[in-house]
């Protein structure tokens, strides 16, 4: 968008502008093949859009709201994503079924869970996507317990590895001091002797 604006004008064309990430041209906004996820893709593009190209990226899911302020979007190519059909894909989903493009709603098919994989988004029953949802939630509790478990194991390991050096050092100290305290006896044994001897020439 070439301006010369002031104020206003200045935020009226930025928010036609076209995403830097992105060509556009004529109303056809082209993302493809940018490797895009759902956090590295553009919040928002231009109202004006006709045509718009997601295609070939690594999207998950779309963020809500996101196609709801393109009026003029005619076509939207999902395609070639690997899209996790969860509680986070409901918007997608909803606002497929509001499309009567059948290109964008059979180009939409899931890649993840795996008891899903290949299924159409569109044909997929809300409790669907709310099982896999509480069955993603569940393994992530699984996950995270089994982390705990072995924290606390490592922990107990640690602890027990310091318990035993304490006691390896207590019983070499132990020995220190009971090998000092044999040599100091053996010295004294020694020096006595040797003074008893001393003092038994000076009599004789």
């Amino acid at each position: 968008c070439v301006c010369v604006c002031v104020c206003w004008h200045v935020v009226f064309c930025a928010r036609l502008s076209c995403p830097e990430v992105c060509s556009c041209a004529a109303g056809v906004v082209d993302c493809s093949k940018r490797s895009l996820t759902t956090a590295s893709l553009p919040s928002s593009f231009p109202p004006y859009t006709t045509e718009l190209h997601l295609n070939d990226n690594h999207l998950t899911a779309l963020p809500n709201g996101l196609l709801d302020s393109l009026p003029a979007l005619r076509l939207a190519a999902l395609h070639g994503n690997p899209w996790s059909c969860d509680c986070s894909i409901l918007y997608l989903r909803g606002w497929l079924l509001k499309q009567r493009n059948n290109n964008s709603i059979r180009n939409v098919s899931c890649s993840s869970p795996a008891h899903l994989r290949g299924r159409l988004l569109v044909y997929l029953s809300e409790q669907e996507l709310l099982d896999s949802c509480r069955y993603w939630l569940c393994n992530l509790a699984l996950a995270s317990q089994i982390s705990l478990f072995v924290f606390i194991t490592v922990q107990v390991l640690l602890l027990a590895s310091v318990i035993l050096f304490l006691r390896r050092f207590e019983l070499l100290t132990r020995e220190a001091r009971r090998t000092a305290a044999e040599s100091f006896t053996a010295e004294d044994d020694a020096t006595l002797s040797h003074e008893y001897a001393t003092l038994k020439d000076r009599r004789f």
